[in-house]
C-alpha cells in the first residue's frame, strides 16, 4: 500500500458514527399500503364486509400474523387491539411511510395487520425525526449508498438486498442524538467545533460510499473539506426530504421544470422515454422536460422511475386486496411524478459534486484506527440499543395497558 493511503478496511463505517440501527420493516401483506389513502379505505371496507373463511383469505394470513393473533397497538397509533377476526369498527388513520427510495406511500398503521413493525422506530418517528436508510451493498450497481427520509421508512430495497434504518434521534423531540459517543468531541478538535447531528448526517449523505462491509464514510481533519462536504450534503438531504423539517420543496429552475404538456389517460399502461425531446410518455400522456439523468437515476442498480409506475400499474390478482385500486389514475399520482423527477434530477447534479468531492476525500483522513485510538470505537453497549421510553402508555392485545 502506498505511503499514506488508507485501507478500506479503516474507512469508517456508517456503523462506527450512527450505533443504533434498525433492520426493515416487513409488512409481510403488501394491502397494507397504497399510493393513496381512499384505496386503503376501501381495502378495509372491503375487510370489514367479510366474514370467516373470506375474511381470512383476504387477510392474507403469516406465520407472524393471522387475524387471530393478539397483538399490541403501535406507538403514537390509535388503533384496535381486540382480534382482527373480531375487528369490526371503522378504518385506521393511515400515515405516510418511505416505501423504498423516493417512494412515498400511505400504510394503515395497525399492527394486527404488520408482520414486523419495528415499533421502537414508532416510538421515536416525530415531526424532529430524520431517517438515515442504508442501502444494501449491491457489487458494481449504480446509486447512493445512504438516503434520508422524513417519514417512518419501511427500508425495503429495490434490489432485494436491504440495509439498515438508523433514525437520527434516540428519543422524540429531537433529543439524545444517535452519534458515536465521543465522536463530536474528537472533531471539535480537528474542525474547532463540535458538528450538530444534522451537520454530521449532512456529511455522512455527502461522502457515504457502498461497501459488502456496510456503508464507508470517510472521516476528514480538513476543516476546510469538512465544511464543503457539509454544504454539499444539507443540499442533498432538503432535496430528499422535500420540504419536510424547514426546508423548502424541490425545484428545477425555470425552463427545465417538468409539466404535463399531453394529458394523462385514465390509467396509462406503460412508460418510455424519448431521450432527444426529453420526453416522458406516459401512455399518451406527455410530460417535459425531463432530463436523461432523472431517467436513469437508479439505487441498487434499478431505476427509479420505471420502478415508481410499475408499483402503481401493474396488474393484481383478481379477488385479492391488491385489486382494490382507484378506477383511474388519480391526479395526485401525477402531482408526484412531477416531483419525482424534479428530485431524481437535482440529485444527479448533485451526485457529480459528489464524486468531484470523493477525490479530494484522502486529505487528513481520520480512520477507524483513529477512532479506536480517541475511545469513540468501541461503542458501549447501550449506544446500539434503543432508548428507553418511559413517557406514555400504549395500548396492549385486547384492550390491556403496558407500561413501557
Amino acid at each position: 500500500m502506498p505511503a499514506g493511503e488508507v485501507s478500506a478496511d479503516d474507512v469508517p463505517l456508517l456503523d462506527d458514527l450512527v450505533p443504533w440501527s434498525v433492520p426493515p420493516l416487513r409488512l409481510g401483506r403488501e394491502w397494507v399500503a397504497a399510493p393513496d389513502r381512499s384505496t386503503l379505505r376501501a381495502r378495509w371496507d372491503a375487510l370489514m364486509a367479510a366474514g370467516g373463511p373470506e375474511r381470512e383469505a383476504l387477510f392474507w394470513p403469516s406465520r407472524a400474523r393471522t387475524p387471530r393473533s393478539a397483538v399490541a397497538a403501535l406507538p403514537g397509533q390509535r388503533t384496535g387491539t381486540v382480534r382482527f377476526a373480531r375487528e369490526d369498527g371503522p378504518c385506521p388513520e393511515p400515515v405516510r411511510i418511505a416505501y423504498g427510495p423516493f417512494d412515498e406511500r400511505w400504510l394503515l398503521p395497525d399492527h394486527r395487520l404488520i408482520d414486523v413493525a419495528r415499533p421502537e422506530l414508532w416510538r421515536v418517528a416525530d415531526d424532529r425525526q430524520v431517517f438515515a436508510v442504508e442501502q444494501g451493498y449491491v457489487p458494481g450497481a449504480a446509486g447512493p449508498a445512504l438516503l434520508v427520509t422524513a417519514p417512518l421508512p419501511d427500508g425495503r430495497s429495490p434490489s432485494g438486498r436491504p440495509g439498515r434504518v438508523r433514525p437520527l434521534y434516540r428519543r422524540p423531540g429531537g433529543r439524545e442524538p444517535n452519534i458515536a459517543p465521543g465522536l463530536a468531541e474528537l472533531l471539535r478538535g480537528h474542525h474547532g467545533r463540535a458538528p450538530s447531528p444534522e451537520e454530521l448526517l449532512a456529511w455522512a449523505v455527502a461522502v457515504a460510499a457502498p461497501s459488502p462491509a456496510g456503508c464507508r464514510v470517510p472521516l476528514t481533519a480538513d476543516p476546510g473539506l469538512w465544511a464543503a462536504g457539509v454544504a454539499l450534503g444539507r443540499r442533498a438531504v432538503d432535496v430528499q426530504l422535500r420540504g419536510a423539517r424547514g426546508g423548502e420543496r424541490p425545484r428545477l429552475p425555470g425552463g427545465r421544470r417538468p409539466y404535463v404538456r399531453a394529458a394523462l389517460p385514465p390509467w396509462p399502461e406503460a412508460l418510455e422515454y424519448d431521450a432527444g425531446d426529453e420526453v416522458l410518455r406516459v401512455g399518451a400522456g406527455r410530460v417535459a422536460p425531463v432530463p436523461a439523468e432523472a431517467w436513469e437515476y437508479q439505487v441498487g442498480g434499478v431505476r427509479v422511475l420505471p420502478l415508481w409506475f410499475e408499483r402503481r400499474t401493474a396488474a393484481a390478482e383478481p379477488g385479492t386486496l391488491e385489486a382494490v385500486r382507484p378506477s383511474a389514475w388519480p391526479q395526485e399520482w401525477t402531482s408526484e411524478l412531477l416531483e419525482l423527477i424534479t428530485v431524481l434530477a437535482l440529485l444527479a447534479a448533485l451526485d457529480r459534486e459528489r464524486a468531484a468531492l470523493a477525490d479530494r476525500l484522502g486529505a487528513a483522513p481520520l480512520t477507524r484506527t483513529a477512532l479506536r485510538a480517541a475511545g469513540v470505537l468501541p461503542h458501549p453497549r447501550a449506544a446500539r440499543r434503543p432508548a428507553s421510553v418511559l413517557d406514555h402508555h400504549e395500548e396492549g392485545p385486547e384492550g390491556q395497558f403496558a407500561l413501557l
